[in-house]
C-alpha cells in the first residue's frame, strides 16, 4: 500500500489521535457517563477524516460544497466532538459540559442543540439510512460534495443497514463512502459471538461496493483508503478499519463490553492517561 503521508506527517497525525484521546477520556470522567470504548477506537480514523479528507470550513459549517459526514454510532460522539472543538466549531471549553443539562453536547448527537451537524443520529442502523438518503439528494442534485458514514460493527447487526447494502450500489453511488470501525466488541461482549460477520469484506463485495480493508489505527492505511482516488465510478465504497476497542488503553482493551458504556473513575482516567503518555 502506497504511503501518502510522510514519516512526519504521520507522526503529526498519530499524535493529534492521541491528544484526542485524552480528551475523550476527560470529558467521559467528568460527566461520569459515556462509551469510552468506541470513541477510542475511532479516532485514528476520524482524525484522518477530519484533517486530510473532507472538504469542510469550522467558520461557515453550512457550506453547501462541504462533504457530509455522519457518525452513524451515534453513542462515540465523545470522540466527534472533541475533533470537532479542535478544528473549532465550538469553543474546547463547551466540552466540559458533556451530557450536562441543557448542554449543546448531548449523550448522542442532536442537530438541534448543535447545527453543525448533519443529522441527529443514535437509534443504531439509523444513521447509515440517513446518510444514504443524503447522498441519493446530492445524486439528483448532480451535487460535487461527498458523504461519509462510520457504523460499528455492532451497529452493523441492525437490518436496516443490509437494506442500504443494496440500495446504495442499486442508486450508483459512488459519491457514498462508508466506514465500518470492526473494533470487536459490542454492548453485551465480542461481536462475532453475537452475530458472527466473517467474511466481511467480502459481503460487501458481493453485494456491489468496493472495499478496502485496513489497520484502523494506521493512519498511512486510513488515508490511503479514504482518498479520492479509491472511489470507483458508478460504485460506492466501504472501508472496514479493523481496530481494538479502547485502543491502546490496556484494562479497557481486556474489557471491552464492560467499557462499552462505563466512564473511567478518577484512578482508571490517571492510568489510561499515564499509559498515553507512553505512547
Amino acid at each position: 500500500m502506497e504511503k501518502l503521508l510522510s514519516d512526519h506527517e504521520a507522526a503529526a497525525l498519530s499524535a493529534k489521535a492521541n491528544e484526542h484521546r485524552r480528551t475523550i477520556l476527560q470529558m467521559l470522567n467528568a460527566a461520569g457517563s459515556g462509551h469510552p470504548g468506541g470513541s477510542l477506537s475511532a479516532i485514528d480514523v476520524l482524525t484522518v477524516l477530519f484533517e486530510r479528507v473532507l472538504r469542510h470550513d469550522p467558520r461557515n459549517p453550512r457550506w453547501p460544497g462541504r462533504d457530509r459526514f455522519v457518525l452513524s454510532k451515534g453513542h462515540c460522539c465523545p470522540a466527534l466532538y472533541a475533533i470537532m472543538a479542535d478544528r473549532g466549531y465550538f469553543p474546547p471549553e463547551e466540552l466540559a459540559t458533556l451530557r450536562k443539562l441543557g448542554s449543546a453536547l448531548q449523550g448522542h448527537p442532536d442537530i438541534r442543540f448543535l447545527p453543525a451537524l448533519e443529522v441527529c443520529t443514535g437509534s443504531l442502523g439509523q444513521g447509515f439510512s440517513e446518510a444514504l438518503g443524503l447522498a441519493i439528494a446530492a445524486q439528483i442534485d448532480r451535487a460535487p460534495h461527498r458523504v461519509y458514514c462510520m457504523l460499528g460493527d455492532g451497529e452493523i447487526d441492525e437490518g436496516q443497514v443490509w437494506e442500504g447494502s443494496f440500495l446504495a450500489p442499486a442508486r450508483k453511488l459512488d459519491n457514498f463512502v462508508g466506514i465500518v470501525d470492526r473494533n470487536g466488541a459490542q454492548q453485551c461482549g465480542h461481536t462475532e459471538d453475537i452475530l458472527h460477520t466473517d467474511p466481511l469484506p467480502a459481503k460487501w463485495e458481493a453485494f456491489g461496493w468496493t472495499v478496502h480493508e485496513v489497520n484502523g489505527h494506521d493512519v498511512q492505511e486510513v488515508n490511503w483508503a479514504l482518498q479520492p482516488e479509491r472511489i470507483v465510478a458508478g460504485k460506492p465504497t466501504m472501508v472496514v478499519a479493523n481496530t481494538k476497542k479502547g485502543w491502546p488503553i490496556s484494562f479497557i482493551m481486556d474489557a471491552p463490553a464492560d467499557f462499552h458504556g462505563k466512564a473511567p473513575n478518577d484512578e482508571e482516567l490517571a492510568k489510561a492517561l499515564a499509559e498515553l503518555d507512553g505512547k
